[in-house]
């Protein structure tokens, strides 16, 4: 049976990475401000989890609650974001989109070649050293915390008196909460005064300057929560993996990824790249050589049958040797063709288009002709 989503061990990734892409629009799609250094944040709470739990922080201890740590983590990426943002704000446009790049890249290097973080990090990751697995709940109430990751021995049997969860599904949920927790406080913050003046910035910066507002503080402010939860994504991709290196973190095409995301789910829609990276890996798998999700490639050779496979199309070429030649492997060339069609004809992305037609956000249009409003 061929499906269009992916597995649920890929749908937990697009959570959390999702999450960073979230993180990247709230800055960049908000006040304008393209952060092409975003991947400083993830990969910074990506390895103060790791480094935290195999006891290289001072003063915070192995067995830190999972939740705690994540805080902590944002916080290191907080004061990191306002360090990197009181120089970088001083410029604009693609000047500061390339300083933040620079500082990105000058932390990757460093990461790379940091013998603290791994024994030997330019050819291995930091690897989880704790046994146990983290949890995601209440810190402290352990009735409260469910176990994340590939070691995570919990399972859910007769919730709700029918629904049986495995490890997978519990940490395909657990990861999840702590997303819609972050989108909800991103989303409550650009409702916010703050927010609508991070909107101002991005119409019109001059404009908010000269109603008063020190637009430096504003954007730095914006910032530093974007950190803040791009570093909780980055944990929960430590947490789940349990291992981390400078190229799934640190490294530029990481935020291109983001970009990506941002691009195809829509700009200055929060929600948005969630859906783009969603999107995105969709596509990837449904192309791709296996399709552990249900893909095209293995659907087409199961169905197709062995004299459809070796009918010759053309000049020696046959179906099966055609369908190897454009769908395996090459998902990535497909995603960079729909990547330009969006750019060309869906400028507002997938969400974005959606709220065009609709005339708004998607959740107040449907309540309001529910109520009867459009009517």
């Amino acid at each position: 049976m061929v499906t269009l989503l992916p597995d649920v061990e890929t749908m937990i990734a697009v959570l959390y990475f999702g999450l960073f892409a979230m993180s990247f629009d709230f800055i960049s799609g908000y006040t304008g401000y393209l952060s092409f250094g975003h991947a400083a944040f993830y990969g910074a709470g990506a390895y103060f989890v790791v480094l935290a739990s195999n006891g290289k922080i001072p003063f915070v201890a192995t067995s830190t609650s999972f939740v705690v740590l994540l805080v902590l983590a944002g916080l290191v990426a907080v004061v990191l974001a306002l360090l990197i943002g009181a120089v970088s704000f001083r410029l604009s446009g693609v000047y500061f989109a390339m300083i933040t790049l620079g500082f990105s890249q000058v932390l990757y290097v460093f990461v790379r070649g940091w013998d603290y973080a791994a024994s030997n990090p330019r050819d291995g990751p930091a690897v989880l050293e704790r046994t146990d697995p983290f949890s995601v709940g209440v810190p402290g109430v352990d009735s409260l915390n469910l176990a994340i990751g590939q070691l995570a021995g919990d399972s859910v049997e007769g919730f709700l008196g029918f629904l049986n969860f495995g490890t997978t599904e519990v940490s395909y949920y657990m990861i999840g909460l702590v997303v819609l927790v972050c989108y909800f406080a991103m989303q409550r913050i650009i409702h916010s005064p703050f927010g609508r003046v991070l909107v101002a910035i991005r119409e019109n910066e001059e404009r908010a300057e000269a109603v008063g507002y020190d637009t430096f503080w504003y954007k730095l402010g914006a910032f530093a929560v974007s950190a803040f939860f791009a570093a909780v994504a980055g944990g929960l991709f430590a947490g789940f993996q349990r291992s981390v290196s400078p190229e799934s973190t640190f490294y530029f095409l990481v935020t291109g990824d983001a970009l990506l995301a941002s691009i195809i789910g829509g700009f200055g829609t929060l929600a948005g790249p969630l859906y783009g990276w969603l999107f995105d890996e969709s596509v990837t798998e449904f192309l791709s050589k296996t399709g552990e999700g249900g893909g095209l490639l293995p659907y087409l050779r199961e169905h197709l049958g062995e004299a459809t496979m070796t009918t010759e199309l053309w000049n020696g070429l046959t179906v099966g040797r055609a369908i190897d030649t454009f769908l395996n492997g090459h998902a990535e060339l497909y995603i960079g063709v729909v990547f330009v069609l969006f750019v060309l004809f869906v400028p507002n992305g997938l969400l974005g288009t959606v709220r065009d037609r609709l005339g708004g956000p998607v959740g107040k249009q449907v309540a309001a002709r529910l109520r009867g409003d459009g009517k």
